[in-house]
């Protein structure tokens, strides 16, 4: 404090002492519901507070607003303390309003607004003020990464007040990390760790880490890293024809997926390795047949290779003579023909020979049970049985 304020300071003392005095003869009095009104304020670190102390009834009695140090900021109209970030913006017998530039941390705590009646009354606003969070930063990331390494992304954010809150996205769907919060002095550094086993599905992946924290409303800072992992090639030899034939255009296409890209790739037929040969062209990852013929015919490989691995396909060409494979599909067509009307003959001689075997053994057990109403025996019971059917037969050819 400086000579001046020191001067302004002991004014504004003896004043109130003077008040007091006054007061005590009776010649100073408040009038009845004066009290100063304020209310508390939060902003982020590096705003403009702006403190209003308000009076409804004032009969002319001086506001004065002071920091959490009980230093006098303003009296009045009368700035006591030398701060350049701190103004007055408005001053009246009703009003106090002063604003504090630049705010930082150590400004926060209780600001007192005292209105000098007899008893001095005073009201107290509480300044918030919000750390704001640093750009967050990811640690542990290996570039390459190997399919199956067991990495672990860590963000890490500092300088927030309150805590920050850190969320990890994986391209743009979230996923759970392990939060970890350290205090530091009046602020917090803040971490959070993402556990990976990673494979070639993570090729190209974004990682991103963003801090939401109430200070950072409009613009959410965040950091993303791009992912990139290394492979062993997969190899596939997609052809263009299904069944191939003597005159027509084949293409066979190596298909390899690997990072690094394992290029070039390698043709051999039947272990021996393929060059360009009129008809047959080799050109990078396609081996192409203008013409197809039998000597075409053979055991085809399609080999690629990077420095974590190599990978292999296999196609065997078989070459059809276009004449045979039109009367192939006769022969197919007349067999499938005459085993569907075979296995139509069949089921209805079974059916057929079922009907005639139940109702035979229906006859046979009606004549046995004839012969024996009246039998001692079972042998007795056969021969009333058939001698009852030659007499059935004797009664038919006498009515006939």
């Amino acid at each position: 404090m400086n000579l001046n304020s020191h001067a302004i300071f002991t004014l504004y003392t003896v004043y109130g002492i003077l008040l007091k005095v006054m007061a005590s003869k009776g010649k100073v009095r408040g009038i009845s519901g004066q009290h100063p009104l304020v209310q508390n304020v939060t902003v982020t670190e590096g705003g403009t507070a702006n403190m209003t102390c308000r009076v409804e009834y004032n009969d002319n009695t001086s506001l004065q607003w002071s920091n959490p140090a009980q230093q006098t900021l303003f009296f009045g109209d009368k700035k006591a303390l030398r701060d350049n970030r701190i103004e007055l913006i408005r001053a009246s017998w009703s009003e106090l309003t002063i604003s504090i530039h630049d705010v930082t941390l150590a400004d926060e705590g209780m600001y007192t607004c005292s209105l000098f009646t007899m008893p001095v009354k005073t009201a107290k606003a509480y300044l918030t003020v919000l750390g704001v969070p640093e750009k967050p930063e990811i640690e542990g990331l290996m570039k390459p990464a190997l399919e199956g390494d067991h990495i672990t992304l860590t963000c890490m954010t500092h300088g927030s007040k309150p805590a920050a809150d850190l969320r990890w996205f994986r391209n743009e769907k979230e996923v759970k990390g392990a939060k970890e919060v350290n205090a530091s002095g009046k602020t917090f550094t803040v971490r959070s760790s993402l556990q990976l086993r990673v494979d070639r599905r993570d090729d190209g992946v974004a990682y991103t880490c963003r801090v939401d924290h109430e200070a950072l409303s409009q613009a959410p800072q965040q950091t993303t890293e791009v992912l990139e992992v290394h492979y062993a090639p997969r190899v596939t030899i997609v052809h263009s024809l299904a069944v191939p034939q003597e005159g027509q255009y084949l293409k066979l296409d190596c298909v390899s997926q690997g990072n690094p890209s394992p290029d070039p790739v390698m043709w051999t037929k039947d272990g021996v390795e393929l060059s360009d040969l009129g008809r047959v062209i080799v050109e990078g990852r396609e081996l192409t047949f203008t013409s197809l013929n039998k000597t075409d015919n053979g055991t085809y490989r399609c080999e690629a290779s990077n420095h974590l691995g190599t990978s292999s396909a296999e196609y065997v060409l078989y070459v059809y003579d276009p004449n045979a494979v039109g009367h192939h599909g006769t022969d197919h067509a007349l067999i499938g023909g005459v085993v569907a009307v075979v296995v139509f003959v069949t089921l209805c001689l079974i059916i057929v020979l079922g009907r005639y075997l139940a109702r035979h053994k229906g006859t046979y057990l009606t004549n046995e049970a004839k012969g024996a109403d009246d039998a001692p025996d079972a042998d007795t019971a056969i021969i009333n049985a058939e001698g009852n059917h030659a007499h059935a037969e004797e009664k038919k050819e006498y009515f006939i």
